[in-house]
């Protein structure tokens, strides 16, 4: 079996995400993957899990957060509902 790297659990359906950069890392479940892989927000400092924007090489978590940062141009990309 393959030990988490995040939690330890020694479980044999544990899976490895290897990046582009070539690290290597084992978690046993999704969660333990997002504790450790997921960007964090450069202004409210939240774990990005879905989209983010990013602007200058920082991470967001939204256009709202860039901008308080002094990003400008950011917006969010929001489709039509209908």
């Amino acid at each position: 079996m393959t030990c988490c790297e995040v939690c330890g659990n020694d479980y044999e359906l544990a899976f490895t995400v290897e990046t582009k950069d070539g690290a290597r890392h084992v978690f046993d479940c999704f969660s333990c993957a997002i504790h450790r892989m997921a960007p964090i927000c450069e202004h409210c400092r939240v774990q990005i899990v879905g989209q983010g924007v990013e602007a200058d090489g920082q991470f967001f978590c939204g256009a709202h957060c860039a901008r308080e940062e002094g990003k400008v141009g950011i917006v969010d990309k929001v489709g039509s509902l209908a």
